[in-house]
């Protein structure tokens, strides 16, 4: 992994990463338009995209530890093929059944793509240079993937204006376009990825399927150990919870003053796109927050700018005022992830990182779901804007979680340089 730069191995990652989002940016916004196209009810659609759910809740753990044990590149690589399968088959699928399928296997290659890419990345530096500070490009990253979801995105909403072509329909060019990107995301990724495999040969698939349940333990074994780890886990509970009011209730939220449901879903169209590039924005910032207040401290202080932006979206009583928190909170949202995901990376090493980072990523999964029934039925008792602000809460509680982390750098930055090793001494 060494025989590449610190430079290329960032140019790579950020290649690989924007064309891995900008096929999700060309679906966004069109996917559910289109299943009520082929016939669904807003329940059979819900109950197809609760299949990607159930899907990544299962093979989340597994597929980290597999990446970890076999090879990221050879999960990415099957990860790319899954999406590419699924993708062509949502250009045809006109019935529940099929449509389901679409989204089981989404939620496959979702578990086997979350993690590996982003390990590779770490890995990858830390070969070239032990001493490269790799947040500066997870934040570029951030950039990246909101520029890729509101470039998609617009090219989506362009290729619907142009109407049908042939027999497809104006809502499936979009879908037809987004497969060839992934096929060129899956061109790029055998061409660009290089890695030295943790197993190879003919029994290395074998001895990867015994060693991942290993890889998850020692992973948990790691959360068990550190209170950093666990606290900084922990955060991605509260977020969970917590972002159910900005994906999920924001719409009821701004029909409700608009006083219009057409209104509302006619604005948030170009709305998302500038709160996705407003995300790109706030991930840019990474390297100013890192110099000016830290990883832990700057982290800790916008979950609490984030808590106050869902405040203004709850509390703010015209359309515009409801627009520009929205936009602040992608904007915060954007600068916080490369800041956790570095606070994360810092507390573990190669062998387990990407099982750790599947770790994290789910556990955001059972609190979304837990996010969205009580602060569904708070909304529906309450309203929509106490449901948000107890939201609001939840996000700004997290941050005393990120003091572990403040301390244990603080300790680390007083200590002599030591060689990294397998896992990380407990803190």
């Amino acid at each position: 992994m060494s025989a590449i730069s610190v430079r290329q191995v960032r140019r790579r990652y950020l290649v690989l990463h924007g064309l891995r989002w900008l096929p999700t940016g060309l679906m966004i916004p069109v996917i559910i338009l289109l299943m009520q196209e082929r016939g669904l009810t807003l329940t059979q659609i819900g109950m197809a995209a609760a299949a990607q759910g159930l899907v990544v809740l299962a093979l989340e753990l597994p597929t980290g530890g597999f990446a970890d044990a076999l090879g990221r590149k050879p999960v990415l690589v099957t990860a790319s093929v899954v999406g590419l399968v699924s993708m062509s088959l949502l250009v045809v699928a006109d019935s529940f059944v099929l449509l389901a399928t679409v989204w089981a296997l989404q939620g496959v290659f979702r578990a086997l793509d979350s993690g590996p890419l982003e390990s590779w990345y770490v890995d990858s530096t830390l070969a070239a240079d032990p001493d490269a500070k790799y947040e500066k490009g997870l934040g570029q990253g951030g950039t990246v993937l909101g520029l890729s979801i509101a470039a998609g995105a617009l090219l989506s909403g362009g290729l619907v204006a142009l109407g049908p072509i042939g027999p497809v329909s104006a809502l499936t060019t979009p879908i037809v376009a987004a497969v060839g990107l992934q096929a060129v995301a899956l061109v790029a990724l055998l061409t660009l990825l290089v890695e030295q495999r943790p197993a190879t040969g003919p029994g290395a698939l074998r001895a990867s399927i015994r060693s991942a349940p290993r890889m998850v333990g020692e992973a948990f074994g790691l959360l068990r150990r550190s209170r950093v780890l666990l606290a900084l886990v922990a955060v991605e509970l509260f977020w969970g919870f917590g972002m159910v009011t900005f994906e999920g209730l924001l719409p009821v939220r701004l029909a409700e003053v608009l006083g219009d449901a057409d209104r509302a879903a006619a604005l948030l169209g170009p709305a998302s796109t500038v709160a996705w590039l407003a995300s790109a924005g706030g991930a840019a910032l990474t390297p100013l927050l890192l110099r000016w207040l830290g990883a832990a401290p700057g982290a800790a202080l916008l979950r609490i700018a984030q808590g106050a932006t869902v405040v203004g979206m709850a509390l703010f009583a015209g359309p515009v005022g409801v627009l520009i928190a929205f936009v602040a909170c992608y904007a915060v949202h954007g600068a916080s992830n490369p800041l956790h995901m570095g606070l994360l990376h810092r507390q573990v090493d190669g062998p387990y990182r990407t099982s750790v980072v599947s770790v994290n990523s789910m556990v955001a999964l059972p609190a979304g779901a837990l996010g969205g029934v009580v602060l569904g039925f708070v909304g529906d008792r309450a309203g929509v804007s106490t449901a948000m602000l107890i939201g609001a809460v939840v996000l700004a509680v997290a941050a005393p979680l990120y003091l572990p982390a403040w301390r244990a750098g603080r300790l680390a930055a007083g200590q002599p340089k030591r060689t990294e090793v397998s896992g990380k001494v407990p803190v």
